[in-house]
């Protein structure tokens, strides 16, 4: 394996690689060091990266430094530290992992009372993206993306009508019959088999009115106010990889953040 220039502790500038300028930190190039890794599937989701040791004499920098930069990254969701056991890639397929981006949870705040969502697949397609779909997802108008409409039930009621638009190239292959037959969370399913993982995602909420077709999937009337959710999704390198749009009923759930 070809390991990547890397950045001597106490080194000049002049020795500094440009891809690693001088004045970033030094546990800051290392954690892009990693991020280039993972980015390129060295480590998969769910398996252990080297040790604090053998990447420090990996990148020839200190154990300081490099538990530093792998701080960060599991301040970022990307790496979890198990107690005696190392450090692994984040995958969502493990439990708290799972609802990272679900900010829905029922009234009796108790995820876990109402059991995993019923999922039903309304429609996936592939089809030509607009100028605001193209926009979102940094592709050009007229590029394949894969549309995809589901509905979320929790104790048999419908509860979240949700539309996705996913780049066409990786996520060929992507049917309503696979999102079917996958029982584990969506994004899980996007990580094992087309190596997509999302890391990240920016939303934006307002409150509004459903059409005639979101009624009838909700089993709402038109006058029901729904909290519409918009969310960019993204990959390593800050790459977008999804835009979704939901519809939530909030009259036995709500939506909740924690802020640090």
């Amino acid at each position: 394996m070809n390991t990547p220039s890397t950045p001597f502790e106490g080194s000049s500038g002049a020795d500094t690689p440009a891809a690693t300028p001088a004045f970033s930190p030094l546990y800051q190039q290392i954690k892009g060091l990693i991020l280039q890794s993972l980015q390129a599937a060295e480590w998969k989701p769910g398996e252990s990266i080297p040790s604090e040791m053998d990447l420090a004499a990996r990148y020839r920098v200190s154990q300081g430094t490099v538990r530093k930069a792998i701080d960060e990254l599991a301040g970022d969701n990307l790496l979890v530290r198990r107690q005696g056991k190392g450090t692994f890639v984040a995958t969502h397929a493990e439990q708290h992992v799972q609802y990272r981006f679900l900010k829905l949870v029922p009234d009796s705040g108790d995820l876990a009372s109402e059991g995993p969502a019923q999922r039903t697949i309304v429609d996936c397609r592939r089809l030509r993206a607009n100028a605001e779909i193209a926009r979102a997802l940094a592709l050009r108008s007229g590029d394949t993306v894969v549309q995809v409409r589901r509905v979320l039930a929790f104790a048999g009621v419908p509860t979240i009508l949700e539309d996705l638009w996913l780049p066409g190239g990786p996520f060929k292959g992507l049917s309503a019959e696979r999102l079917a037959q996958y029982h584990g969370p969506m994004y899980g399913l996007f990580e094992a088999e087309f190596g997509v993982r999302m890391v990240r995602a920016d939303e934006k909420i307002r409150a509004v009115l459903p059409d005639e077709s979101q009624q009838a999937l909700l089993a709402v009337n038109a006058g029901t106010p729904l909290l519409s959710v918009e969310r960019v999704a993204y990959t390593y390198n800050d790459t977008p990889m999804e835009l979704r749009r939901g519809l939530y009923r909030t009259d036995s759930h709500h939506y909740h953040n924690a802020l640090s």
